[in-house]
């Protein structure tokens, strides 16, 4: 099975694999614990946190569309980035993006003030700023493109680059895109991270994560860790999430037609003073995310022009867009950065990484493409009032 189709990867993970009963589709496995034959004579699972023939179905899936040798599903996508940081010692320099998700921000800004590393926080989109840098020597650079909400590009093959002189690893978060239009391995990263709660499951039912390597052995040494901090995922959530990956290219087909659909059709109403979408060609990333991705995905935020009040009415009026945390799932979502996912950020990081206040962000479902148009159009037209 050639590694480049995807859609045929996601749908055939782990189809025909059960041994007992012939079962089509893999069988869930719940067992805590599992029989071992004799004296220390362990089998390929002897216990759930350590391996579970679901979750194995599942990391095996992952790497294999994200072309990496080694799958760890965890059981949050902040687990898997927490996993990353095992990687780190109390001298060892971290480099993070100055405008990553609020929950990665939280974790890596708080444990760097208890001492387990050293942090360093940076525009990754001026590599000059990038190289500067990498001449402390950091042992670990996360990327992540498309940002948070802002949906800003970097690159990710020169920012390799420069870590590797350097001698740092690379993790990229690839939840907005997923390995269907994004794949950072054959960019040069060395670690994949994901939350899986989001288009990979689809369905806004299940919290996961997962962490994908190029290198066996890194691999071996990150699900060591996994299975002693015990962060692994669940048999259960592992199976919905395979079932959830098995639909992944034909929606994220719709997500984008969608995305597209209502960029065109609000690029010029009045209430909004800026659409931060990749796929527009006046987005200052737009070439280089049509070079190093497969597709513009379907994250978008508005900036609205009445601020607060304006973002409070959309709000009220929405009926289609359902105001929650999360992205990714079958059914459109609307948040408000500031208050939402990046509250763990304090009001001056948040300004520093462009998050103002009228931001909100749009996680574009699969529903009729029409009718979530004439849901933002009514609601936004509402906002008129608040226009500054």
């Amino acid at each position: 099975m050639s590694q480049d189709k995807a859609a045929t990867i996601a749908v055939r993970a782990g189809i025909n694999t059960d041994q007992h009963h012939s079962a089509v589709v893999p069988p869930i496995h719940l067992s805590s614990t599992y029989r071992l034959e004799g004296y220390n004579q362990k089998g390929d699972y002897d216990y759930s946190r350590s391996g579970n023939p679901t979750r194995s179905s599942l990391g095996k899936a992952i790497a294999d569309l994200e072309g990496g040798s080694t799958g760890i599903v965890t059981s949050t996508g902040m687990a898997a980035i927490h996993l990353i940081c095992q990687l780190l010692s109390k001298d060892d320099l971290l480099v993070i993006p100055h405008d990553c998700y609020g929950g990665s921000y939280r974790l890596f800004t708080h444990l760097q003030k208890r001492g387990l590393f050293k942090l360093a926080v940076v525009d990754q989109t001026n590599l000059d700023d990038v190289a500067e840098v990498m001449k402390q020597k950091p042992r670990l650079t996360l990327i992540e493109t498309p940002s948070n909400p802002l949906l800003r590009i970097v690159d990710i093959t020169k920012i390799c680059e420069l870590a590797k002189q350097a001698g740092s690893l690379t993790a990229v978060d690839n939840t907005f895109l997923t390995p269907l239009l994004q794949k950072p391995l054959a960019l040069g990263a060395d670690i994949v991270v994901h939350s899986t709660t989001k288009f990979v499951n689809g369905h806004s039912d299940v919290v996961a994560g997962a962490v994908v390597t190029k290198d066996t052995e890194l691999g071996e040494e990150l699900a060591w860790w996994a299975n002693c901090i015990g962060i692994t995922g669940s048999p259960f959530d592992s199976f919905l999430t395979l079932r959830g990956l098995k639909t992944l290219p034909v929606r994220l087909k719709q997500h984008q037609a969608n995305a597209q659909a209502i960029v065109e059709q609000l690029a010029n109403h009045p209430a909004i003073d800026a659409i931060y979408y990749p796929g527009l060609g006046d987005h200052p990333g737009h070439q280089l995310a049509a070079k190093q991705q497969s597709g513009f995905g379907s994250m978008l935020s508005l900036e609205l022009k009445g601020g607060v009040d304006a973002v409070r009415c959309l709000f009220d009026n929405l009926e289609l867009f359902t105001l929650a945390q999360s992205l990714g799932g079958v059914e459109s979502l609307i948040s408000h950065p500031s208050t939402m996912t990046h509250a763990g950020m304090d009001l001056e990081a948040q300004l520093t990484a462009g998050i103002k206040p009228g931001l909100v962000r749009l996680s574009v479902g699969i529903e009729d493409a029409d009718d979530l148009i004439s849901d933002l159009t009514s609601a936004l037209d509402k906002c008129l009032a608040f226009k500054e």
